[in-house]
């Protein structure tokens, strides 16, 4: 499986945003709705390489799933703060759909693929908040 390549060819988005901003709620709203599971947030903010502010991640347990879950936040962040992504990766396969906000970037994975790029351990000096709770 190649890995994503869309992270490195987008620009930095000027804006800040944190773990209450309207798109990241949107995000999470979304995930939740369409029974995403092991959701995390990670807050990239103090670490100077990092590609955005935040990563948001979840699990799907089958390609239907994955799509589902990839759609809804599209469709749901587009509704409710009217922001398209800046790309998105990954539909093809369905086993790690990459949706980029720029300072926001989603991350929903079959629990295979999860464990095999350990995006929470290649990035550890991050903030790490879960989000299972309605």
């Amino acid at each position: 499986m190649a890995p994503l390549t869309v992270l490195n060819t987008r620009p930095k988005g000027a804006t800040r945003l944190t773990r209450n901003s309207k798109l990241f709620e949107a995000i999470i709203h979304a995930i939740r709705e369409k029974k995403g599971t092991h959701i995390v947030s990670l807050d990239l903010r103090q670490i100077p390489e990092a590609v955005a502010d935040l990563f948001v991640i979840c699990e799907a347990n089958a390609t239907t799933q994955v799509r589902a879950i990839a759609d809804f936040v599209e469709e749901t962040v587009k509704k409710e703060t009217g922001e398209d992504p800046y790309k998105h990766e990954g539909y093809a396969a369905l086993q790690w759909v990459l949706i980029d906000y720029v300072n926001i970037v989603v991350h929903v994975f079959q629990p295979e693929v999860r464990k095999f790029y350990r995006l929470e351990e290649m990035w550890n000096d991050a903030g790490v908040m879960e989000h299972n709770d309605k």
